[in-house]
């Protein structure tokens, strides 16, 4: 028998007592699906998704102001697919658009300063989203925009950090029994972050890849540490202990941390980064931006923190589908709801 074939057979047939394992990354939630993890699971082990879907823990403000944005004489907002379609409190970017804003959808992050060099009288809003893994980037869009004197494209920023959001769900839900690190995020702040972190909760982490193989071994991992701190780097080929150096290095050149706002989570005190002051005039309007309005009825709150799986919101499926969505986690591709309804999960 081979290594994954026993990998297979071992989590399949556990019989323990039951596990709750965390991923706080929405590459990793799409993944699962793709690779259909939970059927290869024992009933007793649950895979729950977290926030770590940038889209989806956006609170309402920001959208608000994009939109607000939008309808502005001479300005466009410049956006990654997923964003577009998010409902704020009143409507979601592609709603303005249908209302004459001006959106337009970008594959690449440097398009931005292609198009403000381009279009010099108007002015470009360009959605920063993300994590520890975007920032970097954002970082090199300002550097171009000052290399090349960009005066009409500035920045509108939700930009979140990983280790206080972690730190917010170990102490508010009592559910998780460990996580699965997200892999990208560990390539930029590296797999120490992780060892500190379980430190401080008692709880194992696993930093793993996205193949399906990569995950089964990542979730066998924890099995294996149950009741018992520890890290486990399996993605070594792209993590290291220390992570990214230069890239932690460009995103403190131009960002710095703050107290950031999370749909579902509200305030967490240091999970943000925001502009240095020094840069504030690249900003859009970014400061102040907390208020998050859930649509009626929509339990993406709950989902984001595990307390139920998406298929006990009572709009899943019927009121929200990935055609017609209310929340955000039903919109992003990364979204837990959009990767339960897709692929016909339940939390077994």
């Amino acid at each position: 028998m081979d290594r994954l074939q026993e990998i297979k057979d071992k989590i399949k047939n556990y019989d323990g007592e039951p596990l709750n394992f965390m991923e706080v990354c929405g590459t990793h939630t799409a993944a699962i699906s793709e690779n259909g993890i939970v059927n290869m699971l024992s009933p007793k082990i649950h895979l729950i998704s977290g926030p770590g879907c940038p889209v989806c823990v956006t609170v309402t403000a920001v959208i608000d102001k994009l939109t607000e944005l939008s309808l502005e004489d001479n300005t466009t907002v410049l956006t990654f697919g997923d964003l577009i379609r998010v409902k704020g409190s009143q409507m979601s970017l592609a709603d303005a658009r249908a209302k004459g804003g001006s959106v337009e959808m970008l594959y690449s992050p440097m398009d931005a300063i292609k198009l403000a060099l381009k279009n010099k009288d108007r002015n470009y809003v360009f959605a920063a989203i993300g994590f520890e893994t975007t920032t970097p980037v954002y970082s090199m869009v300002l550097e171009e925009a000052i290399k090349n004197d960009v005066k009409n494209l500035k920045l509108l920023t939700s930009l979140k950090t990983m280790p206080e959001v972690i730190r917010w769900v170990c102490k508010n839900t009592k559910n998780v029994d460990g996580f699965l690190a997200p892999g990208h995020v560990s390539a930029v702040t590296g797999s120490g972050l992780f060892e500190e972190l379980s430190e401080e909760t008692g709880l194992p982490f696993v930093v793993a890849g996205f193949e399906g193989a990569q995950l089964l071994t990542a979730v066998y991992a924890l099995v294996g540490m149950k009741g018992h701190s520890g890290m486990k780097n399996l993605y070594k080929s792209v993590v290291t202990y220390e992570g990214n150096l230069e890239a932690q290095k460009a995103a403190l050149k131009y960002f710095e941390p703050c107290d950031a706002s999370w749909r579902g989570m509200g305030m967490i005190p240091g999970s943000g980064m925001r502009l240095r002051k020094e840069y504030e005039a690249y900003d859009a309007g970014s400061y102040g931006l907390d208020e998050d309005h859930m649509p009626k009825g929509c339990s993406c709150a709950k989902v984001l923190t595990g307390e139920i799986s998406p298929d006990e919101c009572p709009l899943f499926g019927k009121a929200c589908t990935p055609e017609d969505a209310h929340g955000a986690c039903m919109v992003s591709t990364e979204g837990s709801c959009y990767n339960y309804y897709i692929s016909g999960r339940k939390r077994h």
